[in-house]
């Protein structure tokens, strides 16, 4: 007669035994694809992640943070592009680059942005932006039609040094929206003005460390990042997205 507590007990060490094989096998595995892609291309010698994809025998390759390569169980051949799932109609390489890229919106440096509140302000988005790109006039004037909505605005000056200047002024006037707004919905210039502008450093360090390298780049509350210029009614969708988070 069997006694239950032994058969549980068996099945138990059964199940612990094959899942100590399996995960033996798997890290083996990431180990031989690693030596192999280390050796043949030492631009992948420090890969941050190996992980298996829903497609048999595919591996998912992740370097620089956020970087997507793929893989066989060797090493012996690399594929850069994007997986489709074909049967679900998804973009598996997009919806992981946008998880990588997604950012913590309480951790942004806020004291380093300037901040605009319209209506009852509930929705929120922050953006990193240059006063000399098109695309931020474009994206700002589209923002005007938004409402309901905290805006934080961080002053990335990439383009030119005149970037760098018309930043300053900015940052540095008495009321920082309504110059922002004057100079990117109306062309009228900022007054030159003098102020403490390490917050542009700041903000220049944090957009490195987080590859914030084109502007307008949009957060939304639920981490989302959507780089470019978008539309008021994309705007509207992302944040309704962000909302339901």
């Amino acid at each position: 007669m069997k006694h239950p507590q032994l058969t549980a007990g068996l099945r138990l060490a059964g199940l612990a035994g094959l899942l100590a094989c399996t995960l033996g096998s798997a890290l083996a595995q990431e180990a031989v694809i690693r030596k192999n892609l280390a050796e043949r291309l030492p631009a992948l010698s420090k890969i941050d992640e190996v992980s298996k994809t829903p497609m048999n025998g595919l591996y998912e390759i992740r370097v620089n943070e956020s970087d997507i390569f793929y893989t066989d169980a060797e090493g012996n051949f690399l594929i850069q592009g994007n997986l489709i799932d074909t049967r679900g109609k998804r973009n598996l390489t997009e919806e992981r680059t946008e998880k990588l890229s997604a950012i913590d919106f309480d951790a942004l440096p806020l004291k380093d942005a300037f901040t605009q509140v319209r209506g009852n302000g509930k929705r929120k988005l922050a953006v990193f932006e240059d006063p000399n790109c098109g695309y931020c006039k474009r994206f700002e004037r589209d923002l005007q039609k938004v409402d309901d909505v905290t805006i934080h605005t961080f002053l990335i000056p990439i383009l030119s040094a005149d970037s760098v200047e018309k930043s300053k002024n900015i940052w540095c006037a008495k009321d920082k929206n309504k110059a922002w707004l004057d100079w990117m919905v109306r062309d009228q210039a900022a007054a030159k003005a003098s102020c403490d502008t390490s917050a542009l450093e700041r903000n220049l360090a944090f957009s490195k460390k987080y590859k914030i390298t084109g502007t307008p780049t949009v957060f939304f509350a639920n981490g989302t990042r959507v780089p470019g210029a978008i539309s008021a009614q994309e705007i509207e969708k992302q944040l309704a997205s962000a909302a339901g988070k």
